[in-house]
């Protein structure tokens, strides 16, 4: 990998992470590199400036902070094809960086980018737009939001719960209708974020899946579903005379949804990639640590395996 032109954004409002941020540039600007430097975060957006700024390839991002900052980067610099090096710096759970004890000797970590001793994970991602009426019209009504989370369709208000009345369709053939929260549209990757805590299934990241999981539903009939990556799922809001019904990209507020208009969730045409800096790195390890399973925190002897 060549270091000449590098992105590294920080948590926003995070010192520690700005610290480390600052240390990085200074090191990498010796190295005859290139740095832009910025915080990320709810009211900070770099990458558009980032992008914009720099006539040159950008070989590299380097994020310091947790999971919410990697999935910023992730929404922006995926369609450039930029790798992205997510270290858990002034984060809290960490299932999208690396850990902060891989990656403090800053020195050896450029020394093994530039000898290529790094693994690259993609990790699919999705694509939502607006349309007017039913599948007939293919033509969106809005831009094509991003999410590596996942996208999620539910009501927002500021004085009252809402319940959201919700048709859904897979590949134009209308699935089912629900009430209650909302649904939420995740890929393998967001299948560990709000999905789990609403019930859905765990899906390796190492698979391409669109997993749909109704948020509290009003019927026990209302299952989680686990579809081929190259479905499309539509989402009607249903009596939404409000207008309180929004799309959400991995949290982040995307756009209103007006009655009549529906929501198209597909694969997107373009991956996250990761720089995996740990030798052993294993997905069941991330999900007994951070999911906090048993295992992790009770230890019981299996001696017949040694038989």
């Amino acid at each position: 990998m060549q270091l000449k032109h590098i992105i590294i954004a920080h948590k926003a409002g995070d010192d520690l992470s700005r610290k480390w941020a600052e240390n990085c540039a200074r090191q990498l600007e010796q190295r005859n590199c290139q740095v832009l430097l910025g915080p990320s975060g709810s009211k900070d957006n770099p990458y558009p400036v980032f992008l914009a700024s720099s006539i040159h390839k950008i070989d590299l991002a380097i994020v310091l902070g947790g999971d919410g900052t990697a999935l910023a980067a992730a929404r922006h610099l995926a369609p450039e094809g930029i790798p992205i090096l997510a270290v858990n710096v002034g984060g809290h759970l960490g299932f999208l960086t690396q850990q902060f004890e891989d990656f403090k000797d800053t020195e050896k970590v450029w020394d093994r980018l530039l000898e290529d001793r790094f693994a690259i994970q993609r990790r699919m991602m999705l694509q939502a737009a607006l349309f007017e009426g039913d599948r007939t019209n293919q033509e969106p009504m809005s831009q094509w939001f991003l999410a590596l989370n996942e996208m999620c369709v539910k009501p927002a208000s500021a004085d009252r719960m809402i319940t959201s009345f919700l048709e859904m369709e897979i590949d134009g053939e209308v699935v089912d209708q629900y009430q209650g929260d909302g649904l939420i549209v995740a890929t393998p990757t967001g299948s560990t974020c709000y999905t789990v805590s609403a019930n859905g299934p765990i899906i390796h990241d190492g698979m391409h899946a669109i997993a749909i999981t109704p948020i509290c539903p009003l019927s026990l009939a209302s299952r989680p579903l686990v579809l081929p990556a190259g479905s499309v799922v539509s989402i009607w809001p249903l009596g939404d005379y409000d207008l309180n019904t929004k799309l959400w990209m991995d949290g982040v507020l995307a756009t209103a949804i007006w009655p009549g208009q529906r929501v198209d969730v597909q694969m997107a045409d373009c991956l996250a990639k990761f720089i995996i800096l740990r030798e052993n790195y294993s997905y069941y390890q991330t999900l007994r640590e951070k999911l906090m399973w048993a295992g992790a925190r009770i230890h019981y002897n299996n001696d017949h395996r040694q038989n």
